[in-house]
């Protein structure tokens, strides 16, 4: 008799095993989250530079990562790369850097356009009374930055969460791996086990995305709140 894919959810350590899943996928988009906005901050500061030859390679770095698909990106650092630089790499690791590396390019674009929004009276002001550059961006331009460009850094969060159903391609055990693993072994037994292991993924995806999603919105409405 074929089991229902409730059965194949609840079935020995298949639901513990999602659950680990779970935890890998989470992580790496942390660590990557974490990671690409520290350094996102400071090219983002770095764009805003009177420089222009920096301004043009970082504008290379986003563009860059912005044009390439992140399958593509996550194939060429993990099969490509290494191979050229024998270098050998835990998945993990692999996806977390292609990961950070793609926040830390949308997040300098972030920061740039937060920090450009700042009133030009402001900037004025501080230099008025002396502040250098970094102290003009501590004190003034950051402070008034941050609120404008939280929205969208929200934004890039739930964009990272979704696109880590990627990491299966780079034989990362994550949430999908195991789920796809679970679903293949149960196959013949249970062909409706599917619909159950895919239902739990689509829940806990959504339990992730759906605060920061909503997180944005609310962001968003008191931003515009704020300038009428």
């Amino acid at each position: 008799m074929a089991h229902s894919g409730i059965d194949v959810l609840t079935a020995g350590s298949n639901f513990s095993r999602l659950l680990g899943g779970l935890w890998v996928t989470v992580k790496i988009a942390l660590i990557a989250i974490l990671i690409g906005i520290i350094v996102g901050i400071l090219l983002g500061i770095l764009r805003t530079l009177p420089n222009r030859p920096l301004r043009f390679i970082l504008r290379l770095y986003l563009e860059f990562f912005r044009i390439v698909p992140t399958v593509v990106l996550l194939f060429l650092f993990y099969y490509i790369l290494p191979k050229q630089f024998n270098v050998n790499l835990p998945a993990e690791a692999v996806a977390t850097l292609v990961f950070a590396l793609w926040v830390a390019a949308e997040m300098s674009d972030i920061v740039r356009g937060a920090l450009e929004s700042v009133p030009q009276h402001q900037k004025e002001a501080g230099q008025a009374i002396g502040l250098s550059y970094w102290q003009l961006q501590r004190y003034v331009l950051i402070p008034q930055a941050w609120p404008l460009g939280l929205p969208a850094t929200v934004n890039l969060m739930t964009r990272v969460v979704k696109t880590t159903s990627l990491l299966m391609l780079i034989s990362v055990m994550d949430v999908i791996n195991i789920g796809q693993q679970i679903i293949e072994a149960n196959n013949k037994t249970a062909p409706n086990g599917v619909f159950g292991i895919y239902g739990i993924i689509f829940m806990f995806y959504f339990i992730i995305n759906y605060p920061l999603s909503r997180w944005a919105k609310h962001l968003n409405k008191r931003r515009l709140e704020a300038n009428h």
